[in-house]
């Protein structure tokens, strides 16, 4: 990589050599430090086995929080809405993780076309933007639930939910159609066909810095100050309650758990990744040098990060919703009732007439 020059987000730059090179059928030229990194064990061996975990953990997790919430939960308060659309969001983006764990096994080299590329890409941002919105809707409903429990029931019905979750997904989808609309793979030199991973210096640098600023703000960090304040609301209004009601000490526990793994979901997963577009498009603004190799390389690795959001939803489902709770707590009770008395060592011991019969 040499030189600042980052269209879409800190990817792999073509190098000033390359510049001449605008045809696509000519190989663009990378460095070899970047080549070195999408070939290396970090791409291709660590974060294929990381989206590995993430499908496997999350595919039955959200499918039981999606069946739950469209079937087994019969009063659709918004706080469900909001929930079973969040889930819905990371069942879409865990089915399409394969393509990029092929890609990344692969050697960065990918063989399913533009179109596909495309669709991967603004994917992940789609998926990054729904998470983000849905979770601050849903602290604000919970606040107008505690603050103002009787004059809100008119604005927390279950159709003005769904109205807000259907403008949810048309804002995300607005946002990655800059995405959808262009070219995202490009051939490089020593790699073969990259996805998202190499971008052409030219008049699409200025296009992207700016998509980009405005996306991180919008979509992350007005939604991250909106939650901050709800939470920290509802904590407030909580504790000033539970000096009054002891029963409210325990809705002010779950309201401290509840902030606390938002946050963590906030600041963890979605943060470096908007937190480094955002430095990159600044630096790129004033006209100052990007670090090329190791921004592009932190990127990645905030991608990959970001993607971990889908361990974390189940919990907000479960300190969300009380007939979530339920249904999980009825599920492992029958659960542990099915299990046989006569597994362990001790028990075959002390029951070996019983289990004779």
């Amino acid at each position: 990589m040499n030189g600042p020059h980052i269209d879409q987000s800190p990817n792999c730059t073509v190098s000033n050599s390359s510049v001449l090179q605008q045809q696509h059928n000519i190989s663009l030229s990378i460095s070899c430090k970047a080549v070195e990194f999408l070939k290396g064990p970090l791409v291709t061996r660590f974060m294929p086995s990381f989206y590995i975990i993430i499908i496997l953990i999350s595919l039955p997790l959200n499918t039981l929080a999606l069946v739950t919430f469209t079937c087994r939960i019969r009063e659709k308060k918004p706080a469900v809405i909001y929930m079973s659309h969040l889930a819905c969001v990371d069942l879409l983006f865990a089915l399409l993780l394969p393509l990029k764990i092929h890609y990344q096994l692969n050697a960065s080299d990918w063989l399913f076309g533009e179109a596909a590329c495309r669709v991967l890409t603004a994917a992940y941002y789609c998926y990054m933007y729904c998470s983000i919105l849905l979770m601050m809707c849903m602290s604000v409903d919970r606040l107008l639930g505690v603050a103002l429990p009787v004059a809100s029931l008119t604005w927390r019905s279950t159709r003005k939910a769904s109205c807000v979750c259907v403008l949810v997904w048309l804002l995300a989808l607005a946002g990655t159609v800059p995405l959808l609309s262009m070219r995202q793979t490009f051939p490089v030199k020593n790699v073969g066909m990259t996805c998202h991973d190499a971008l052409q210096q030219g008049s699409t640098e200025h296009f992207y810095l700016y998509l980009f600023f405005i996306l991180s703000c919008l979509y992350f960090f007005v939604p991250l100050v909106i939650t901050l304040v709800s939470y920290s609301t509802i904590i407030y209004v909580l504790s000033v309650k539970s000096d009054r009601i002891s029963s409210s000490s325990s809705n002010r526990n779950k309201a401290v758990i509840m902030t606390v793994s938002v946050l963590i979901e906030f600041l963890v997963c979605f943060g470096p990744t908007n937190g480094i577009l955002l430095y990159h498009c600044i630096r790129l603004a004033t006209g100052k040098d990007s670090e090329g190799d190791s921004s592009y390389a932190s990127y990645m690795l905030a991608v990959c990060l970001g993607s971990a959001s889908v361990f974390l939803d189940p919990l907000l489902y479960y300190y969300g919703s009380s007939h979530y709770r339920q249904i999980i707590k009825s599920v492992l009770r029958k659960a542990k009732e099915k299990t046989p008395p006569c597994n362990t060592p001790d028990t075959k011991a002390r029951s070996a007439v019983k289990c004779e019969v």
